[in-house]
């Protein structure tokens, strides 16, 4: 999804997943740089980004639910920058792993930078199975006829051709033009496209699929006590037989501890039955209610009787910036509510910072000791091990463990992806 400036959007993205349960968003155009670090991140989703390097706008990202196994894929690290994301979903077993790619081209974009992703685009499409989603700027393609008028958007064509047997978007998605695109190198592999209102303001429409693969989703092995289903009766029975009087009677403070706990993790085991942890459901905002969420179905609404002809365009982005400005107040005022009760609660203004701030990140590619890049997690392992060993048994390698500068490596059934 081109967001144009994820500064002004992050709630009402947040909003989205929070209704839609997307399992992979991808973004492009985020506008980010390093003052935003604190606030992208999204409680039950590991993000990784890209922002754009020496000069503003740009940028892309992409949000992987944390059920998910992933990792990110360092395609063209020796190349010309370009602002793309390759990321390896683990597939489900007797299912092969995908790759999903993001992609954003800057309109004015040079031929040099060009064949960098027609070179990454060639690497990733030995996957057996390649999702590549962006905002790739060739208005004058005619995806019908198979045609172009410039020579970049007939390069790219061919680049297509090579690479991908299908390209799923059908509808124009930024005033009449297709710029933006659902490549996939596998039949069958998405389905369910549609089309979705825009992000905010965003002049570009979100577009919705379907990969049709089953993804390796993380099991817990955590288990907690489950209160919903435990027997507070009996508990309270339990402990009622027991004569604390007699029991404790001329028991030290440490003997009666250990004897309360005893009798009360032996109730606890008959009364609370445990379950598995899991994260599956994704924890609300404490900002968002069911007012708020009434007011982004309604927007959806409104944009379906645009597209129908049914609601003027004025009145769809009166819908639009209406439904904005309600989440962006409903947020501040539990900001300012945190802010100003922080001397009394500072857990709480903690906990809201940490999980704004909630992103795994990756060790980068590494240099191994002939000098090679290495991606893999074993091989960095192992690169990092030897270097450490070296300084401890005090040997001097004549090389070093490099990380490979000009990248910031923030990361953390059917997948359902949003792509705007």
């Amino acid at each position: 999804m081109p967001a144009q400036s994820m500064g002004n959007k992050q709630e009402e993205l947040e909003t989205c997943v929070c209704l839609q349960g997307y399992d992979i968003i991808g973004i492009t155009e985020t506008w980010w740089d390093s003052s935003y670090d604190w606030s992208v991140g999204m409680e039950g989703y590991r993000l990784f980004r890209k922002d754009r390097q020496g000069r503003q706008g740009g940028g892309i990202a992409v949000y992987v639910n944390d059920q998910l196994e992933c990792m990110e894929l360092h395609l063209g690290m020796e190349e010309e920058p370009t602002e793309s994301l390759w990321v390896r979903i683990k597939g489900s077993a007797g299912a092969g792993d995908i790759i999903v790619g993001v992609y954003y081209r800057p309109p004015d974009q040079g031929d040099q930078r060009d064949e960098a992703l027609y070179r990454q685009t060639g690497a990733a499409s030995r996957s057996q199975a390649l999702v590549l989603m962006g905002d790739f700027n060739h208005p004058d393609i005619c995806w019908r006829d198979n045609a172009a008028e410039h020579k970049q958007s007939r390069k790219f064509l061919e680049c297509v051709d090579d690479n991908f047997p299908l390209q799923v978007t059908e509808e124009p998605t930024r005033r009449g033009a297709m710029l933006d695109l659902i490549l996939t190198n596998k039949e069958g592999l998405v389905g369910y496209v549609k089309l979705q209102d825009s992000l905010g303001c965003s002049d570009h429409e979100m577009v919705e699929f379907r990969i049709l693969r089953a993804a390796r989703r993380a099991l817990s092995k955590l288990t907690t006590l489950d209160f919903r289903r435990a027997d507070f009766g009996l508990f309270r029975d339990l402990l009622d037989r027991i004569p604390w009087d007699k029991a404790l009677e001329r028991r030290g403070a440490q003997d009666s501890w250990l004897m309360f706990k005893g009798h009360l993790l032996q109730a606890q085991e008959q009364c609370i039955p445990m379950k598995r942890k899991s994260s599956k459901s994704t924890k609300r905002p404490p900002w968002m209610n069911k007012e708020l969420l009434g007011k982004v179905k309604q927007k959806k609404e409104a944009y379906r009787g645009w597209k129908q002809g049914q609601v003027a365009w004025e009145e769809y982005r009166e819908t639009v910036r209406a439904a904005r400005d309600q989440v962006r107040k409903a947020k501040a005022l539990i900001e300012i509510s945190v802010a100003r009760d922080v001397k009394d609660n500072k857990k709480s203004f903690y906990r809201y910072v940490s999980d704004k701030r909630r992103m795994r990140e990756n060790v980068g590619p590494l240099r191994n000791e002939t000098g090679d890049l290495v991606t893999q997690d074993m091989e960095k392992a192992e690169v990092l091990n030897d270097f450490f060993a070296s300084v401890f048994t005090g040997k001097c390698l004549n090389h070093t463990a490099q990380v490979t500068e000009g990248r910031d490596w923030e990361n953390a059934e059917p997948p359902t992806v949003g792509e705007e």
